[in-house]
């Protein structure tokens, strides 16, 4: 497997950085096919144009005169494995293939590379941690410093209506109870656990991102087998199951966008070690969400709150970031908030498909872990403890194979098909199968409440037993009514102290874009946002995206709209991709470095 990077020829010129991995895996004539990675952290300058997407997935580089007299030579190098992204699941398995070399005493070259600036940068979670698989991978965590500094220590859960909390009782054995958890800030613990696995010996390399699966100069990195753990919705995944047909024997997945913020509060309402999650108002019972509120212990008076909406809504007019605004306000939550700072947020894209949408995770030269196939347990709004996991799974079917001394040819693309077993085998299958029917539940006439009573008889009482699978409803790009079907959504406005604009939110998420490059947000047809998305669902991209990246302004000659694509915001939450009605936005990995700079979101 060989994997390559895109830099600027400048780049090529300068020998400290000859020395940078980053990845692309090439189609060779071995029989197994291979893949193509490509990572870039710079590329060449855009030049006006009047198309709106310039991007070079659309407009090719040999026809576009932008790269006219740009020549890169090719640098090549190999590793016995290659992780793309450094969240949970890829450190995890890098520690453990690291681990299990140290063990052996084998030779083994893990490198992994990261979209961020730095590790950690782009991770935005809750989070409320079950530690299961960290016992697992460092029995010593405590010792090691993790950054655990705060065990669950109260557990509330409520039904919001416009002005009242209904507490609910939370029974052991119920998929919300958090006794034994921690309440983390995940950027943290991930910045942790890349320091942990530097420590191994595995090559880190932040600030490069895996952009495509086409041949294109670059450097090259030889390796046998790549773990692909890019995180929910990625754009190297969504190529994946195209290429190897992996999702033909699983349900399309299904999503939802979380928000959060960070506020410092009065010390005398904090509450170290609270969690508090609530289902209910602002949505109504047909829109799945909830929301969650945690006080931290880190030494100073914080809470991490966020709204999290399923992306199956039907209505257009809905916008999740002004429904989490609205949430703020509601008079169990206002008067925590009332004379705090709000000093940092975010958005990110949760998979809810569960059991159901797993795709196959395994193809010649590589395979799925984490978010990326999807192991999040929904109804516990956990995710990190099963993608550790399937990262330290995928490590220990791997390690024997790269380190065989059979292997023909030190950089063939292996299938590891003993992974799938293994994960099947393990307590993420069992964990998922056990809720596998609890989101899909709420897909009835009650919506909400007839999933909650579903949850209460056949998850608390049945423990998942029941002999059937639920369906979800497909993709959620099609679950949007027509806006002439629908009621538009009146918004209040925001009043500077608890609720805010969408355009101050982000500059708290310390997002940043190079200008001069082509917009990563990309359209497969620029003629669409306005005939289809503004004219069957009055722009709904202008509501859900998270992040002000979308906007429909007059056209100059005063005779129509066109939709405006302000990249520059982009949170990298991949809302856009997904819910988009006419499928037409394909999210593309910006330059390395680029995105928010999250500080322990």
């Amino acid at each position: 497997m060989w994997v390559t990077r895109t830099v600027p020829l400048s780049w090529f010129m300068c020998p400290a950085h000859r020395c940078i991995r980053a990845l692309k895996t090439i189609q060779t004539d071995h029989a197994a096919p291979q893949l193509y990675t490509t990572l870039h952290r710079r590329t060449c300058s855009s030049v006006t144009t009047p198309r709106i997407t310039t991007h070079y997935t659309i407009h090719p580089r040999e026809k576009d005169s932008r790269w006219e007299g740009v020549e890169m030579e090719r640098f090549a190098d190999e590793a016995d494995v290659v992780i793309v992204g450094g969240g949970p699941a890829g450190l995890s398995a890098a520690i453990r293939l690291k681990q299990l070399a140290n063990e052996q005493e084998k030779e083994l070259r893990v490198c992994l590379v990261e979209k961020a600036s730095q590790i950690g940068a782009h991770i935005l979670s809750g989070a409320c941690l079950e530690p299961t698989a960290l016992d697992e991978l460092f029995p010593d965590w405590k010792e090691r410093g993790a950054p655990l500094n705060t065990p669950v220590t109260e557990d509330v859960f409520s039904i919001l209506t416009e002005k009242y909390r209904i507490p609910v009782p939370i029974l052991p054995g119920l998929p919300m109870a958090n006794h034994g958890n921690y309440i983390v800030r995940l950027g943290n613990f991930v910045r942790w656990l890349g320091e942990q696995a530097e420590e191994l010996g595995v090559e880190l390399y932040p600030g490069y991102a895996a952009a495509e699966d086409v041949f294109e100069r670059g450097m090259e990195l030889h390796a046998k087998v790549t773990l692909f753990g890019e995180g929910c919705h990625g754009h190297l995944a969504k190529q994946l199951y195209k290429q190897f047909n992996l999702r033909e024997n699983c349900e399309p997945q299904t999503y939802a966008i979380g928000l959060k913020e960070v506020w410092t509060i009065d010390e005398k309402k904090w509450r170290p070690g609270r969690v508090e999650h609530s289902v209910g108002w602002p949505l109504n019972r047909n829109t799945y969400g909830g929301s969650f509120l945690y006080h931290l212990n880190e030494g100073e008076p914080l809470v991490a709150l966020g709204l999290v909406v399923g992306l199956d809504y039907s209505n257009p007019y809905l916008s999740p970031f002004r429904e989490f605004q609205r949430w703020k306000h509601h008079p169990s939550v206002a008067p925590t908030l009332e004379g705090g700072t709000r000093i940092a947020y975010g958005a990110r894209a949760l998979n809810e498909g569960g059991l159901q949408s797993i795709p196959k995770l395994t193809f010649p030269g590589g395979m799925l872990i984490g978010c990326s196939p999807g192991f999040m347990n929904v109804p516990k709004i956990k995710g990190t403890h099963t993608a550790m996991k399937s990262g330290m799974l995928a490590a220990e079917a791997i390690f024997p194979k790269v380190t065989a001394e059979s292997v023909d040819s030190e950089t063939a693309g292996l299938h590891v098909p003993e992974y799938a077993d293994s994960l099947k085998n393990s307590w993420i299958w069992k964990e998922l199968y056990a809720v596998r029917n609890i989101r899909p539940s709420f897909h009835n006439y009650f919506g909400l409440y007839g999933g909650m009573v579903y949850t209460g008889i056949f998850y608390w009482i049945f423990r998942g037993k029941e002999p059937w699978t639920l369906k979800h409803c497909g993709l959620d790009a099609h679950q949007l009514k027509p806006a002439k079907d629908c009621t538009p959504i009146e918004y209040p406005k925001p009043d500077g102290k608890i609720s805010f604009d969408l355009l101050s939110s982000v500059a708290l998420s310390g997002t940043n874009h190079e200008g001069d490059q082509p917009a990563h947000l990309t359209l497969r047809d620029d003629s669409v946002p306005v005939g289809q998305n503004l004219a069957i669902f009055d722009g709904p991209e202008q509501r859900f995206c998270p992040a002000g990246v979308y906007e429909y302004v007059p056209l100059e000659t005063g005779d129509g709209m066109r939709l405006q694509i302000n990249a520059q915001n982009c949170v990298h939450c991949k809302t856009c991709d997904i819910k988009d009605p006419s499928q037409n936005i394909n999210w593309v990995v910006p330059e390395g470095g680029g995105g928010p700079a999250y500080n322990g979101m």
